[in-house]
């Protein structure tokens, strides 16, 4: 991993595999998560030739807070990264919480970005044709409803919850996971799958939940920037059977981002999904390069 010092003055923790001389996949992790990497992700993309890069967001794990932020503020640090990499271009991809950041970058960096991925990704609050809680597990209702409340009351919840979710031990992370899971995403949740994700986690909240803590925020809030202004190709992938991200907030987004192809698939679920994003929807996404 890298500790990349940033104009700011803060830092971000970066980790790059692959191919030294592959195309960037830059993979904006869900929430709460951090730089460590996906497997089977990781698989996919050096297969393709690809340097996957990872990177704990504002406030995750090593990456200094950036406090107020909003979804658009991931694009300049994509941005940095690609410079320290002498980068000139990259694909983009998130997945759940990451969804919404890798569409900041397909916005804000379209001399950067060849295409975008947005895997069971999260849509805008508080749009008029879009019931944002409809179909949520109940942990996710109320994590949300918590964060429309401010930070005064969402930071005790997740103070709470943090412990269990850092210990780094697959079982107890996956025991976690009750009421958000349809039948789709238990069958996704291999032995593999349970082991990066308690990972993921341990490093993403182990020290604090402000990482976690911001991203909600930045979730009820605008954006801060317009979908409508996506100009590159953009892939939408969203499954029926997801109690997280439910199926309308794909179906907004595959309405409302320009130049999309939806893959809105009967059947899947948050994590089950990921199997064909990153199998069909990554040879795709190299497509654009």
């Amino acid at each position: 991993m890298t500790i990349l010092d940033l104009p700011d003055g803060r830092v971000l923790d970066v980790l790059v595999t692959g191919p030294d001389d592959g195309v960037p996949l830059v993979f904006n992790h869900g929430t709460p998560s951090s730089v460590v990497q996906f497997s089977y992700i990781q698989r996919a993309a050096h297969e393709r030739g690809l340097r996957l890069v990872t990177f704990s967001r504002a406030g995750y794990g090593k990456s200094t807070r950036q406090p107020g932020r909003d979804i658009a503020a991931a694009a300049p640090d994509v941005a940095a990264i690609l410079d320290h990499l002498e980068a000139p271009k990259c694909v983009v991809a998130g997945w759940s919480g990451g969804g919404p950041h890798a569409l900041a970058c397909a916005a804000l960096l379209p001399d950067r970005v060849a295409g975008a991925m947005s895997v069971a990704g999260v849509a805008p609050w508080g749009q008029p044709d879009l019931d944002f809680l409809a179909g949520m597990g109940e942990p996710n209702i109320e994590e949300f409803s918590l964060a429309a409340k401010g930070e005064g009351v969402l930071r005790p919840a997740l103070e709470e919850a943090a412990p269990a979710m850092a210990t780094n031990d697959p079982a107890t992370v996956a025991a976690g996971f009750a009421g958000l899971l349809s039948a789709a995403d238990e069958a996704a949740m291999t032995d593999e799958f349970t082991r990066d994700i308690a990972a993921i986690f341990a490093e993403a909240i182990g020290t604090s939940v402000n990482g976690w803590l911001d991203d909600d925020l930045a979730f009820v809030k605008p954006w801060g920037f317009d979908v409508a202004d996506i100009a590159v190709p953009t892939f939408i992938w969203q499954g029926t059977e997801d109690w997280m991200v439910p199926f309308a907030h794909g179906e907004w987004l595959a309405a409302h981002v320009p130049n999309t192809v939806a893959h809105l698939e009967n059947g899947a679920g948050h994590m089950s999904i990921m199997d064909n994003a990153y199998t069909t929807g990554l040879d795709e996404l190299v497509k654009t390069l």
